[in-house]
């Protein structure tokens, strides 16, 4: 597991965001990034890139998006 003080201490300054292929032209669309260095993953919004984006390991966004796609996210 990724230690969270390690993920937000690397700077994003020039990674490559990928835009979901989701995006519809109604600007409602997040990007993604690989966390340079480690198995990690950025998520932003592309609207508003200037709020930090939210980091977590590849292994948890990889679940999460199985999760989204099977419909299987339950309620904490």
């Amino acid at each position: 597991m990724i230690d969270t003080n390690d993920l937000y201490e690397v700077p994003l300054d020039n990674v490559r965001w990928h835009k979901s292929s989701y995006t519809a032209n109604n600007s409602n669309c997040v990007e993604m990034a690989a966390v340079p260095g480690l198995p990690a993953i950025a998520i932003r919004d592309s609207k508003n890139p200037e709020i930090p984006a939210l980091r977590s390991g590849t292994d948890q966004v990889r679940s999460f998006i199985r999760a989204l796609a099977a419909d299987t996210l339950v309620e904490a």
